[in-house]
């Protein structure tokens, strides 16, 4: 057991949960499990949220720091940020507009949607986050069964506790106005340290972050080269700090996976149409990746006068792709990732040296497209409508949040649960999608590592470089 590889002990663990999840039902153990089991998968929520605010700190302090010479922040670092830029908002509306278009977390029955509305709104209610849409599908049915799902769902908050909490963010909500700039002045932060707390403020942090940065490489290197050193070895140490909590992860995973669906499904046709749903958004995922992998970068490559072949490309940078894939890290295929720009590509050494490591660290379009549908999934099957203003802040906040997303294995879901912190979304929810993850998370880097190459290209037609 000790020889099998992460992935395969995380995917046994999964499997596991479900089966529990079926035995706990149908053996009346629920309880039990939601007492003993469940805990353990919170535990592991907690402590992905609590490293995910310092890792995104210190991976953009450190990706932007790693420009070094001011001067590359001139035209072709600018040209860089831009491209890199332009992909991630164009793979996140992608991702947004194929999750509302086809909808694959919507649910059918109306119990089903009912059960799933009303435990979303007594986490929000518990958890003192605001409701900012309409209950007009609790007038489709009786009070007495509403009353019946709400003791279900709690048994520690009463109907009477749970509309007073309920009728007080709506009044909160109705209270509130905001301006059109009201997204632009929320990035902003008044109070660091309360940013740095509270995880629905990641936006701010992002924002001090890259501001820190462009600060540091603009002062002498001599000034700032303890304070480089002191921000990379701290993001190594929390990097590491991921790989120790995913070494522990099949148990975790366990029991994440068997609580959650205990108490999400308490019969076998409910567990079947979890994983309905989840086939549903497996599939959609993976479309819109290949859509983006072998649509959106070739005519990427022509509109902007790159002449390489179709075929060409994806001969060249397969080596690439095909690491990419198995290690599901752009920071470890980046060795092979450089090679393949330069010898099989073409692509000059000056452009590929400096655009690529960037593209490593700050450059997930494959892992934005995921988030966003990932996000609107998770609504959908919650019976949780978002606005189109929430809907253009998962655009900010998953484009800002792949600049400090960790090219490893995994850091994808810890950025999926800043996503959905930020938008009043209840971050467990990630063990829905979590069997399929992986597979996800192999196709997601392909994705990634062909997105820097094809920067890399861009830019050194531009620059005219050869």
């Amino acid at each position: 057991m000790r020889k099998l590889a992460l992935h395969w002990k995380i995917l046994i663990a999964m499997v596991l949960g479900i089966l529990w999840s079926i035995l706990s039902g149908a053996m009346g153990w629920n309880q039990f499990t939601a007492d003993w089991i469940d805990p353990f998968g919170t535990i592991f929520i907690n402590i992905l949220k609590f490293i995910a605010v310092p890792l995104v700190l210190f991976s953009i302090i450190t990706g932007v720091a790693g420009l070094g010479d001011p001067s590359k922040l001139g035209r072709m670092g600018a040209k860089t940020l831009g491209m890199y830029l332009i992909t991630t908002v164009f793979s996140v509306s992608v991702g947004l507009l194929l999750v509302n278009f086809f909808g694959p977390g919507i649910q059918s029955n109306e119990d089903t949607k009912l059960n799933h509305r009303l435990e979303y709104e007594v986490w929000a209610a518990d958890n003192a986050i605001e409701i900012k849409d309409g209950r007009n599908l609790m007038a489709t049915v009786s009070l007495d069964k509403i009353n019946d799902i709400r003791a279900k769902i709690s048994s520690d908050m009463s109907t009477d506790e749970y509309q007073k909490a309920a009728m007080k963010n709506e009044s909160k909500n109705a209270n509130k106005k905001k301006g059109p700039l009201q997204p632009l002045i929320d990035m902003v932060p008044s109070n660091l340290i309360q940013a740095l707390g509270n995880g629905k403020l990641m936006l701010q942090v992002i924002f001090f972050a890259l501001f820190f940065g462009i600060a540091m490489i603009l002062l002498p290197k001599e000034k700032t080269e303890s304070v480089n050193v002191f921000f990379q070895n701290m993001n190594d140490i929390f990097v590491k700090m991921v790989h120790i909590i995913m070494d522990y992860a099949p148990f975790f995973v366990f029991c994440l996976m068997a609580g959650i669906l205990a108490k999400s499904a308490d019969t076998l046709d409910e567990l079947v149409d979890i994983f309905v749903a989840l086939s549903y958004y497996t599939l959609l995922v993976f479309s819109g990746l290949m859509l983006m992998l072998f649509g959106f970068y070739p005519l990427l490559l022509r509109f902007f006068g790159v002449r390489i072949k179709y075929s060409t490309f994806f001969r060249g940078l397969s080596p690439a792709q095909f690491l990419a894939f198995s290690t599901s890290s752009s920071a470890a295929t980046l060795p092979v990732t450089i090679e393949c720009a330069n010898d099989n590509l073409k692509i000059p050494e000056k452009v590929t040296d400096f655009v690529l490591p960037i593209g490593a660290t700050v450059n997930m379009d494959g892992t934005s497209l995921y988030q966003a549908i990932a996000v609107i999934f998770l609504a959908q099957y919650h019976d949780v409508d978002l606005t189109l203003l929430q809907q253009l802040g998962i655009v900010a906040t998953a484009t800002m949040a792949s600049i400090g997303a960790a090219a490893v294995p995994s850091a994808g879901l810890i950025m999926l649960m800043i996503v959905l912190d930020s938008i009043g979304l209840n971050p467990l929810w990630i063990a829905i999608v979590l069997p399929v993850d992986r597979v996800l998370d192999m196709c997601r880097t392909v994705v990634n590592v062909t997105s820097d190459v094809t920067v890399s290209a861009i830019i050194a037609k531009s620059e005219n470089i050869k």
